[in-house]
């Protein structure tokens, strides 16, 4: 196993706010990461970091063994795989889903002048299949539901086959019909062996597929437990996490969360 990510005391400071406080987190290339905590937690802001879109205040980050700060982030950009709300906003709403995959393999949004090869079409052709958006492939990104939108937005990050996957709240304003399509569609991809690794961000237990091997809890921008999931996604530790009481039932390979009585 390779070190994917390695963040040393990691702090995130906006004024005399600190989003991120001593962040201290490794992720190997064979493991699974799911993320959570409450709202304003810290959780898109470590993402923003991983995804090299964002340097820390103070602390040490290094992605696919390079230290952030010290390379060119357009050469180690199509090597993590990122799908986001935030992304979502920068591609232009007439590109077509096909275009939405296929510049990814530059992580670009938008055609320009970029140079493509029959192997990404076939690529793109791959993954429009497989992410059940096929059917899609000549509609405009933005007349997509969210739960087409999610799909795309993931086909696109795998399409440069990175070595780090990340998922930043994919079942987010999704229905129970989309939000069970799409978590079946991870667990298949997190079991997968040949999958990169992977970081999962989500507000609801109920929203893990599978497959994923380890947790990392946040709240106010500090850790409050991290590790192999079974022994991280605890009722103790979840309750610490959110602050209040949870009790934890596990349903066949998921995971379902409410409030103690």
């Amino acid at each position: 196993m390779t070190e994917v990510v390695a963040c040393t005391g990691v702090s995130v400071r906006r004024g005399t706010r600190l989003l991120l406080d001593s962040v201290t987190w490794n992720v190997g290339s064979d493991e699974r990461w799911v993320v959570m905590g409450p709202n304003g937690a810290g959780k898109t802001t470590l993402m923003q970091i991983i995804a090299t879109r964002m340097f820390p205040t103070t602390g040490e980050v290094r992605i696919l063994g390079e230290q952030l700060g010290g390379f060119d982030l357009a050469e180690l950009r199509p090597l993590v795989g990122w799908a986001s709300s935030a992304l979502a906003n920068d591609i232009p709403p007439a590109e077509s889903v096909a275009d939405v995959v296929l510049t990814g393999a530059w992580a670009v949004t938008g055609r320009w002048r970029e140079r493509y090869e029959s192997i990404d079409d076939e690529r793109t052709s791959r993954l429009l299949t497989a992410w059940g958006i096929d059917q899609l492939a000549n509609r405009t990104f933005g007349t997509l539901s969210e739960g087409e939108r999610k799909r795309t937005l993931i086909a696109r990050a795998l399409m440069s086959n990175p070595e780090l996957l990340i998922l930043d709240e994919p079942g987010a304003g999704l229905d129970l019909g989309g939000r069970e399509d799409l978590v079946e569609r991870l667990r298949l991809l997190a079991v997968d062996p040949r999958s990169p690794a992977q970081v999962l961000v989500t507000h609801h237990v109920e929203e893990i597929p599978a497959g994923f091997t380890h947790a990392l809890l946040l709240r106010e921008g500090r850790i409050v437990a991290q590790g192999p999931f079974d022994s991280t996604m605890t009722e103790a530790h979840l309750s610490e996490c959110f602050g209040l009481q949870i009790r934890v039932t596990r349903i066949g390979d998921r995971l379902a969360a409410q409030r103690s009585a």
